[in-house]
């Protein structure tokens, strides 16, 4: 069973910085776009950002895009089969649970999805 274990989350000030890590194991790393996602209770989970395999990135959704880009940054290590997700300038309204997600794209793992149990961030004064 394939397994992703989020760290890093905790309580910040506003302004402050925080560094999110996603360890995946059981799964062939490299066949899966890795991501993050949000979520705010009563709240539709939204994409934060996602690493393809080939290590292309994308920001957030429609909705959310513009209010991430240029703070946060995603990045994977294919040899530690780790993604992170370097969040800079953060804002009260980014506190959430957030959420690593793996995406198959090739082969037998294709359109397959994992999710971690997630990690809180807070930003508060």
């Amino acid at each position: 069973q394939v397994q992703l274990v989020e760290s890093g989350g905790a309580v910040v000030q506003p302004g402050g910085s925080l560094r999110l890590t996603c360890a995946a194991s059981r799964m062939t790393f490299s066949l899966y776009a890795m991501g993050w996602y949000r979520q705010i209770p009563g709240k539709q989970r939204e994409l934060v950002a996602e690493v393809s395999s080939m290590g292309s990135t994308i920001y957030g959704d429609s909705v959310s895009g513009d209010s991430v880009r240029g703070r946060f940054t995603i990045s994977r290590n294919n040899r530690e089969n780790t993604v992170t997700l370097q969040m800079n300038s953060l804002r009260p309204e980014d506190t959430a649970a957030y959420y690593c997600h793996a995406r198959g794209e090739f082969g037998a793992v294709q359109d397959t999805e994992f999710w971690g149990q997630g990690t809180q961030v807070t930003v508060s004064s």
